[in-house]
């Protein structure tokens, strides 16, 4: 299970996507900086396309590639219903429907949280990366180093 008693960040994201993910995706490469040692181990961060009939092993592999990310941050793709479906239980979506028929319509939110306390929250993906952290930080008990 990919978040049973971990501590996780989802975001959605396309490839072919120009405008909100090159943004979002560098500002998460800060996170992953920031996490350190901790990320793949304590923190794991999950990017799920919102296009799977483009986005294929290869092409997340490459966009990863891209961006230089490391282990513990994990780009998938899958069957389109699956992924729509866990978009909308996830919260992913625009309560209009035209608006959310439009992938490049899509929410800049990282959605993180704690499934041992089983606490969740979400902030914007291109917020400031000291509040991203704070907020993170948040559901992170426990003797570590802060991440602030």
């Amino acid at each position: 299970d990919l978040i049973k008693d971990k501590m996780v960040l989802i975001n959605f994201f396309y490839a072919k996507c120009k405008e909100f993910c090159p943004p979002m995706t560098a500002n998460l490469v800060k996170v992953q900086e920031r996490l350190g040692e901790r990320l793949g181990r304590d923190i794991f961060m999950y990017s799920l396309t919102l296009d799977p009939r483009h986005d294929t092993p290869e092409v997340l592999h490459h966009y990863s590639m891209m961006y230089g990310t490391k282990p513990g941050w994990s780009f998938f793709t899958g069957k389109p219903e699956n992924l729509e479906a866990l978009r909308i239980k996830l919260g992913f979506r625009d309560l209009d429907p035209v608006e959310d028929a439009d992938r490049s319509n899509h929410t800049g939110v990282i959605l993180y949280g704690n499934d041992k306390l089983n606490r969740w929250s979400a902030c914007p993906a291109l917020a400031n990366i000291d509040e991203i952290m704070r907020q993170i930080s948040y559901l992170d008990p426990g003797p570590h180093k802060p991440f602030v």
